[in-house]
């Protein structure tokens, strides 16, 4: 089974992230995800840029990820 802290891990080793959080029961994960990088970027090219970091686990180890992805900016207004 697939831990959180795994997952965590994978995303925290390809995206440099101001926060990050992930949950899940070993298939089904949720994440939180700040970052700069997806500044100027819609949703879908947010989740892309995870989903490119996460490359072939998303098929194998993955089996669902619910993705909440934040800028700096837009994680600072939601925690105000």
């Amino acid at each position: 089974m697939l831990l959180p802290e795994t997952v965590r891990g994978y995303i925290a080793e390809g995206l440099e992230c101001e926060h990050l959080t992930v949950s899940g029961d070993g298939q089904h994960f949720e994440a939180v995800i700040v970052a700069s990088a997806f500044e100027g970027l819609r949703a879908i090219q947010r989740h892309q840029k995870v989903y490119a970091v996460l490359g072939d686990r998303m098929r194998a180890e993955i089996h669902a990820l619910s993705m909440k992805t934040l800028t700096p900016a837009e994680w600072a207004q939601q925690q105000a």
